[in-house]
């Protein structure tokens, strides 16, 4: 006897915590888009022809709850520990959008420290922030995680950043964390201190993430020169690329699809041991609205386009690693008999070298929701899109880069003393880098052939 099963899909709500300048100027971006996506107007009410949000049966309830009187409203937390950021949402074109209570912000900011934002002034705002996250957490039925939008390098994002993904490891420790996180640009520096921050956030999240996707502005502002032509981008310019990763990242979970993938399988799929976990995220296509019309975006094209170093959002050789995992999440009008044409393709290159130990290595996700341009990111509005993330150890360049600048300065011990004013120990320094030593271990470990060392 045949049994058909109909796989009924079932949307977990997540709640976006944005921390820091960066991290909420990302979800300025995300949140935007993510309206636009489900129909929903920046008042927050449907838009007029609409008499549900697009998506899925209930696919906007992943990030936002409805209200008694038909408003929309995110999951979102917004939190900076300095006002100017945060105002500009508030007397922004979405501020009827957001509940006021979810944005959250201090009266001086963290001056670029990590000690600032971990242990002195961010942590007098964090009771505030988890009690508004676990309001939000109760609304849900069956909370499935949180997403983190910050940056590495300032002192918000960083510091609060980190204290606050600690805090909800603690609080909620089954579900998923998932981090988007600006990765200081080896030329586009902000502040001298990154190197520090960098160090000191990744080594305090390392077990508290389940995966962290980085972002490099660097590699997002050369991209922009590149495929949209724009001359000198702007940060939102930057934040609108990173929105459609984070849309697509999440599209399987709002909207219908042959292949639907949650958070919880790619993390299965993509994360081999608990400290690899910082997947390589590229996009395709990025073109501008005037070579739309030139192109023809097949499968196989934006497929192979992906394992370019053109559309990798990190600044690392991909040619030099190797690719543990690699997950493809197709949105548009995409068919499989395609996808598994342009992946037989990419096996067959020799520049995509996969370890031995994983034979199989893709995961596909198809997704039928074409993806959203907003009007002015001079993005062009495309029939299909993909984005790749792919556990590879090339991603280990850029820990490589970031320890080398941080020893530079530590072993002159240049200023250290305003972390240590912070109330921070100085081996906490030396402990952070020894973990990013190890790290970077670990990535060459994972990459070495399983047979290679061995004697027969």
């Amino acid at each position: 006897m045949h049994v058909s099963i109909h796989a009924q899909i079932v949307f977990d709500p997540q709640v976006i915590c944005s921390v820091g300048q960066a991290g909420c100027q990302i979800g300025n971006a995300c949140w935007e888009l993510y309206s636009r996506e489900h129909g929903i107007k920046p008042d927050g009410y449907l838009q007029d022809d609409l008499t549900r949000p697009k998506g899925g049966e209930e696919g906007f309830s992943t990030f936002f709850y409805e209200t008694g009187s038909g408003k929309y409203v995110p999951r979102a937390v917004y939190v900076d520990l300095e006002p100017n950021v945060i105002d500009e949402v508030r007397n922004g074109a979405y501020r009827d959008l957001f509940h006021p209570e979810q944005l959250i912000s201090g009266k001086e900011d963290a001056a670029n420290n990590y000690a600032r934002g971990h242990y002195t002034v961010g942590r007098e705002l964090l009771d505030d922030i988890l009690d508004r996250v676990r309001r939000m957490a109760d609304q849900c039925d069956g909370l499935q995680g949180f997403l983190f939008t910050h940056s590495l390098g300032g002192g918000t994002g960083s510091g609060l950043g980190s204290l606050l993904l600690e805090q909800l490891s603690i609080d909620y420790g089954k579900k998923s964390k998932l981090e988007f996180a600006v990765y200081p640009a080896p030329q586009v520096s902000t502040s001298v201190v990154e190197p520090y921050n960098t160090v000191l956030t990744t080594h305090t999240t390392l077990e508290h993430a389940d995966c962290t996707f980085m972002v490099d502005n660097e590699a997002i502002y050369d991209m922009c020169k590149r495929n949209l032509n724009i001359s000198r981008p702007s940060f939102s310019n930057l934040n609108n690329l990173i929105a459609q990763v984070v849309s697509s990242v999440t599209a399987s979970l709002r909207f219908d699809g042959s292949l639907n993938v949650d958070l919880n399988e790619f993390q299965t799929n993509l994360v081999p041991y608990p400290r690899i976990h910082f997947p390589l995220v590229s996009y395709a296509p990025i073109i501008s609205s005037n070579k739309a019309h030139h192109e023809a975006n097949t499968v196989s094209e934006i497929t192979n386009a992906c394992f370019e170093p053109g559309n990798q959002m990190v600044k690392c050789d991909p040619t030099t690693g190797k690719y543990m995992a690699t997950c493809l999440l197709y949105r548009g009008d995409v068919v499989t008999r395609d996808v598994q044409a342009a992946v037989t393709q990419v096996k067959n290159k020799k520049t995509v070298q996969m370890v031995d130990w994983c034979p199989t290595g893709f995961k596909i996700g198809i997704c039928y929701e074409p993806p959203t341009a907003i009007p002015d990111s001079q993005l062009a509005q495309v029939d299909r899109a993909v984005c790749m993330l792919s556990n590879t150890t090339a991603i280990a360049d850029a820990w490589k880069r970031i320890d080398a600048k941080f020893d530079l300065m530590y072993a002159k011990r240049a200023f250290v003393h305003w972390y240590v004013g912070e109330g921070m120990e100085e081996g906490e320094f030396t402990e952070a880098r020894e973990d990013l030593a190890a790290l970077e271990r670990d990535y060459i470990e994972v990459g070495s052939d399983s047979y290679a060392d061995e004697e027969f």
